[in-house]
């Protein structure tokens, strides 16, 4: 039997798979919208504007995917460009440092494909303002020469779909947002959602596992598959190493509690933030470079990978002056008020 054609939708998010982490991570991506666990609206929207592009044959509009990491932004990029039957390139912003480097992808790209752009509001303003045109018109504009001898050339592009994904979608410029036509957030995941996760990819994984022990690592995965997933495949480690091979709710209970992840998802990090913010800093509100500096963290990592779960389970407030632990952090911690005015609130 001839082997399946690799595309490069997959050679892509997958340049070495193989047995390893990378090729686990792969196997565990959904391949398509009826694999796509969870965020039911976002998936119905989809389907009918993906319908709607390939009855009208022509590309899909531009999209832009927002939310916290880990929630599905990519694998959504991957799954609209295997939908649409096109190739699949991908790009972090950063990387596109100049406009050539843009240049370079676009030329790149054939009728209809997928251009993905992770960390979009990380990209160089002169890329920035270079993609306008390019999502309007499809033409990109090339400047040559200096001074009054300077003339700008313009080069036709293929038809594309521009894919982006960001953690920060306020830092996004208007005019870039505007030209997205489809615009969609990725929620926090539900613990029934997360519980079927860990049921499917336990079974690719080849593993056991029971319906306690998977609600067992749902409940400490912080809404997250990306958690999930990463959970899943350090308990069966565990189960394995130190059981008979299948996760129960006693094995994932022993192995999370070796991982430091708490019953309520939170790790050594978040409790050593909100540790901080009540010790040192009376509950706040502090503002968030000095709480970095307090855990020894990036301030990014802290706004980007951290907050958001800690703001939506109750924890942790975003003020205008700054963050402030909330009762619940208190009571998780054990910890007592030593801030009249954050002690009047408790």
């Amino acid at each position: 039997m001839t082997p399946p054609k690799t595309t490069a939708s997959e050679s892509v998010l997958n340049p070495s798979a193989g047995p390893g982490e990378d090729g686990f991570d792969h196997a565990l991506r959904p391949k398509d919208l009826d694999q796509f666990i969870g965020q039911e609206s976002l998936k119905e929207n989809l389907r009918v504007f993906l319908a709607a592009a390939k009855k009208r044959r022509e590309p899909l509009d531009h999209c832009l995917f927002y939310s916290p990491p880990g929630l599905g932004k990519t694998t959504l990029a991957a799954i609209i460009a295997r939908e649409l039957g096109v190739n699949l390139k991908t790009v972090s912003g950063p990387t596109l440092d100049r406009t050539g480097d843009l240049a370079a992808a676009l030329t790149d790209l054939s009728e209809g494909d997928v251009f993905f752009i992770d960390e979009i509001h990380r990209l160089n303003p002169l890329v920035e303002e270079a993609l306008y045109p390019v999502m309007e018109d499809f033409n990109f504009f090339v400047s040559t020469g200096k001074g009054p001898g300077a003339s700008t050339l313009k080069l036709a592009i293929e038809r594309f779909t521009l894919i982006g994904a960001t953690t920060r979608a306020g830092l996004l410029a208007g005019p870039l947002r505007d030209r997205f036509g489809i615009i969609g957030q990725l929620s926090f995941y539900g613990q029934e959602d997360l519980e079927k996760i860990v049921l499917r990819s336990a079974g690719i994984l080849g593993v056991a596992a029971d319906p306690e022990g998977a609600a067992e690592i749902a409940r400490r995965s912080r809404g997250t598959p990306r958690i999930v997933n990463r959970l899943l495949r350090r308990v069966r480690d565990f189960a394995q190493v130190e059981g008979d091979g299948r996760i129960t709710h006693d094995v994932a209970s022993y192995a999370l509690q070796k991982l430091e992840v708490d019953s309520r998802g939170l790790d050594a990090l978040d409790r050593r933030l909100l540790a901080a913010l009540i010790e040192k800093f009376g509950g706040g509100p502090v503002g968030v470079e000095n709480l970095a500096i307090a855990v020894n963290e990036e301030t990014d990592t802290l706004t980007d990978v951290v907050e958001p779960f800690l703001i939506q389970a109750g924890f942790l407030a975003r003020t205008p002056r700054g963050r402030s632990a909330l009762p619940r952090a208190y009571e998780h911690l054990g910890l007592k008020a030593k801030n009249p005015k954050q002690a009047e609130l408790l």
